[in-house]
């Protein structure tokens, strides 16, 4: 395509949340798309009634909104994705219409005189930002259809209230969809899915972290729909929906006034137990490992030795280097009275015996995931400097303590954890990166390449996120082979941070293509003790991961 997208709007109101907001902006700004139509819902206003019949015939309804209001005053979550924002201060130029709807039970049918209106505008896509479930010509107004978000993973409860059932159901993640509606609100064709981490004590703070995800969705899919074309782009939408799919769930609604009491009390007296647990025990991140001399990657987790640290500290991202027929194992050490993490390494011979940990490189800022590698016979480092806003490069000129900044890699990114692989020549950067304020750091990976690994000029790949799940997405350690495959240690932070892994085999990787299949899960189940794990790393005969044991705080 040549020219730009023509784009109309949905609304309600002049008054849209800021996640809304910052979505539109992000198109406006874009060389990619314009917008030439707000069309405004005008529905009818209810009939009056008096206090005591809202009351009488609303009562349900009214403790669910109480309770509501509650969450939102104590979990306050910043930036805020519903504070409310005028539309026409980003769009004020742009005509619009208003409209008022047919309504037909739970579905809006749009006039014959508004959908003639529409079409005279000769829109490309029709993003629906509000009116209820649009049924009708309405869904043929626009050349490539009306889009919408479902914030809720429709393939495991349908219906509302949105971010509500996840936190009081006590769901591992939360989902959200973009898709093009159709006549049946069951075969609407999927743009976007991705997963994030369910707030398990707050509906409003959960709400708040996936709607800020959300909005990078459609400015990735319009753009993608801009530079393939429309037959190529509906090509791959009808490939990505390809497969049928049953829903065999209830119908989620709003809970009545007796379920929402005792759905309340049951995830708050969770959440008591929770903090009287935490006065007697806590969770330290510590090592594991195993020198199997017998297989080239040990796997058995049952097996592994602990190095447990002192109280006042955990060790976490272990990363290997062999070196002189010694294992130099560099980590995250952080003190819990600093609240802040340096790099620092132990070594472990090859009879297993450990030293105690050494620290080697300290920032004013945050550092962890010691990402240490061998290139042109020297060693280099890039720990995450997330709270820096920068990915950096460092090189070892004194094994194993004293290290340098060589370059900065990026600027001006949220990134955690940055993995880099080398293949045929190409240099391969994986990193999670939060694109917006709000969002989370857990949910997406992104790719990027170059030919030098020094020269601060990486090219990202036309499929970023190449992962949007916070199941899979975070880097988990050293991609490595394995019987002539290649497989990516990632996180699976759906139940909480750090609670497991999976191992992903890379089937296609290149400038264009990015594709990677699971093959294993790593959960914490070898030990009633242990309640997550994170990172994985296997060098030599050396297999190395950390995991969150729950210790006891006054006694051994």
């Amino acid at each position: 395509m040549n020219n730009k997208l023509r784009i109309g709007i949905l609304v309600d109101s002049d008054q849209i949340p800021n996640w809304t907001f910052k979505m539109l902006e992000r198109v406006h700004a874009s060389n990619y798309a314009e917008f030439v139509l707000i069309v405004k819902n005008d529905t009818p206003t209810p009939s009056k009634k008096s206090v005591y019949r809202k009351v009488r015939d609303n009562f349900g309804r009214l403790i669910y909104l109480v309770l509501t209001r509650i969450d939102d005053a104590i979990f306050k979550s910043e930036p805020n994705a519903f504070e409310p924002k005028h539309i026409h201060q980003l769009l004020p130029n742009t005509p619009s219409i208003t409209v008022k709807p047919i309504q037909k039970s739970f579905s809006d049918y749009f006039r014959e005189d508004d959908i003639k209106t529409i079409k005279s505008h000769h829109i490309d896509v029709l993003i629906r930002l509000g009116v209820r479930i649009l049924r009708g010509e309405v869904l043929t107004c626009a050349r490539y259809g009306v889009w919408s978000y479902h914030h809720g993973d429709n393939r495991i409860n349908r219906g509302g209230p949105v971010g509500f059932w996840e936190v009081l159901d006590g769901c591992g993640e939360t989902g959200s969809i973009l898709q093009i509606l159709s006549e049946d609100l069951d075969s609407g064709q999927i743009l976007y899915r991705s997963h994030s981490q369910t707030d398990h004590l707050s509906v409003r703070r959960n709400k708040n972290n996936y709607y800020w995800k959300t909005l990078s969705f459609l400015p990735r899919k319009l753009k993608e729909l801009y530079e393939l074309g429309g037959e190529e782009f509906l090509s791959r939408v009808r490939q990505d929906n390809q497969h049928p799919f049953f829903y065999s769930r209830r119908i989620f609604t709003e809970p009545k006034h007796a379920e929402l009491i005792g759905l309340t009390l049951r995830h708050y007296s969770k959440y008591i137990w929770r903090k009287l647990q935490s006065l007697f025990y806590f969770d330290q991140w510590i090592l594991l490992y195993d020198a199997n001399h017998m297989a080239e990657c040990s796997s058995s987790l049952w097996r592994f030795k602990e190095i447990v640290p002192p109280k006042d500290r955990f060790w976490a991202d272990p990363f290997i280097i062999y070196d002189n027929h010694k294992y130099y194992v560099f980590i995250e050490e952080f003190l819990y009275k600093k609240n802040k993490g340096h790099i620092s390494y132990l070594t472990i011979d090859e009879n297993g015996n450990t030293s105690v940990p050494k620290k080697i490189i300290e920032k004013p800022y945050h550092l962890s995931y010691p990402f240490v590698f061998s290139h042109n016979n020297e060693y280099y480092m890039i720990p995450e400097t997330a709270d820096n806003r920068t990915i950096e490069l460092y090189k070892c000129v004194q094994f194993p303590e004293k290290w340098e900044l060589a370059t900065t890699l990026m600027k001006d990114i949220y990134a955690v954890d940055p993995t880099v692989f080398l293949k045929d020549g190409k240099w391969w950067l994986f990193v999670n990166v939060c694109e917006n304020e709000g969002a989370s750091p857990l949910d997406e990976l992104f790719l990027f390449y170059s030919a030098d690994l020094f020269c601060g000029n990486w090219t990202p790949h036309p499929k970023n996120p190449v992962v949007s799940d916070v199941k899979s997405a975070r880097p988990a350690g050293r991609i490595f082979s394995f019987n002539g495959n290649v497989y990516r240690p990632s996180q699976n932070n759906s139940w909480r941070y750090g609670y497991g892994m999976k191992l992903n085999q890379i089937v296609a990787l290149s400038e264009t293509e990015y594709k990677e299949v699971c093959v294993n899960d790593i959960e914490p189940q070898w030990d009633k003790r242990m309640r997550g794990i994170h990172t994985l790393n296997c060098v030599e005969k050396l297999t190395m991961v950390d995991a969150i044991k729950r210790r006891p705080r006054y006694f051994s």
